[in-house]
């Protein structure tokens, strides 16, 4: 009964960061239209595409996890607090860095270089969040049903079988 409370928990924090990262998509577009249009400025600017990557990195992605992880239980694997929450400040701490410099270029300031160092951490972040949800996916997603001591490829009275009458 505990671990599947703990699954229905995680399916509810993976369905409210999808919710949140929605309003903040949408919140994020309304930004840059009155933004920019507030400055009179016309030309290309990070703000631009801040809600399409809170939309798809944030939104699509947890409804993906999602699905996921009512398949495959995804939360039983080690490394998936590691990953969800890596994840969540890697994102966000992203679309900060890409807000902060939209912002400076519709304000016609310079670019920063403290802002891209940020925004470079803020990838490397992404990465390692990257890198820990395939480890989390890899065992359920290529798990065969299989038994332990049987290989798929192996016959069981094969010469090489673990029940092969003791042979090696």
């Amino acid at each position: 009964m505990a671990i599947c409370s703990n699954v229905i928990v995680v399916m509810k924090q993976i369905y409210y960061a999808a919710t949140i990262y929605t309003v903040l998509g949408l919140l994020s577009g309304l930004f840059y239209r009155d933004y920019t249009k507030s400055h009179d400025f016309t030309g290309k600017t990070e703000l631009a595409v801040t809600h399409t990557h809170l939309l798809t990195l944030g939104t699509l992605f947890f409804l993906i996890v999602l699905v996921l992880e009512k398949q495959f239980t995804l939360s039983s694997q080690r490394l998936f607090g590691w990953f969800f929450w890596t994840y969540n400040v890697g994102v966000l701490w992203a679309v900060a860095c890409m807000t902060a410099i939209g912002m400076r270029t519709v304000q016609g300031r310079t670019e920063s270089n403290l802002l891209a160092h940020l925004s470079g951490g803020a990838h490397i972040l992404l990465t390692i969040a990257f890198t820990l949800f395939f480890s989390c996916l890899y065992r359920p997603a290529t798990a065969t049903g299989h038994t332990p001591s049987r290989h798929p490829f192996r016959h069981e009275n094969s010469r090489y079988s673990r029940n092969a009458g003791g042979r090696i």
